[in-house]
């Protein structure tokens, strides 16, 4: 059947089914195009599907994720930049019977607390942290982090990521793997629907493993920024895929 889409339908369309997880309260703020919002749907989703949303505690990061403890109907505090592993581990030791989390973008888990999230899962704690990885500060104005890729411009890199002057991008989950305390660590991306439902898995999954009392675990996830990226919004999946997704490659570094 053709459907004439040259103006208004002649049967008005209507809403049948309310896709939107229960625990997301409202609308987001963050610029069109960002793969945040995604993740955290995700995110939420997994917490009402393995029913630990009442006894989960967020830990959450600076960043422009920071404006969903507005929107997202779970515990949540918010810690100083970058120390939100350390936070988490305070959480865990002191309730262990609670799920705990922190999300984090690149800034602030790579340049502010990369010690934090390595020692975490150095000493195999028992807490599930999830990193928003778009290669820029968006908060800030989009600057350059330690995760943006060789030759990706920001606020702070006109002309591309250059070794030479800013030196190599930081992959945090494959540093994290090496350590042997990690029951879990995964790499996704929320660039393409069959992405986002990968990512979700391994969120599932890495939820999984601290209820298991498996050790620590972490999921990095490939999130576009077009504003921050200096590219019109609609093309923020292909640049993601034709960028970050090159450097950082997708998909499961540690099962235990």
């Amino acid at each position: 059947m053709i459907i004439d889409t040259s103006g208004p339908p002649v049967v008005p369309a209507k809403q049948v089914a309310d896709f939107k997880p229960s625990l997301l309260l409202g609308e987001h703020s963050l610029c069109p195009g960002c793969g945040e919002p995604v993740a955290l749907r995700i995110l939420l989703e997994v917490l009402q599907e393995l029913d630990i949303v009442q006894r989960s505690i967020g830990v959450v990061g600076h960043g422009c994720y920071g404006s969903f403890v507005r929107i997202m109907d779970v515990d949540v505090l918010q810690c100083l930049h970058g120390r939100a592993p350390a936070c988490a581990t305070g959480i865990k030791r002191v309730r262990p019977g609670v799920a705990v989390f922190t999300l984090q973008g690149d800034g602030d888990m790579a340049n502010e607390g990369l010690q934090e999230v390595l020692h975490a899962a150095a000493r195999g704690e028992n807490i599930t942290c999830v990193m928003l990885n778009n290669g820029v500060f968006g908060d800030t104005g989009g600057q350059q982090t330690a995760t943006t890729v060789l030759g990706q411009r920001t606020k702070t890199s006109i002309d591309g990521r250059d070794p030479e002057a800013h030196g190599y991008p930081i992959p945090v989950a494959d540093l994290v793997a090496s350590l042997r305390g990690t029951a879990y660590v995964a790499r996704g991306a929320v660039s393409t629907a069959a992405g986002v439902l990968q990512a979700k898995r391994m969120l599932r999954k890495a939820f999984q493993a601290q209820l298991d009392g498996a050790g620590f675990s972490l999921v990095e996830i490939l999130t576009m920024c077009p504003t921050g990226w200096f590219v019109p919004t609609a093309e923020g999946p292909a640049y993601q895929q034709g960028t970050m997704e090159q450097t950082y490659g997708i998909g499961e570094l540690v099962t235990r």
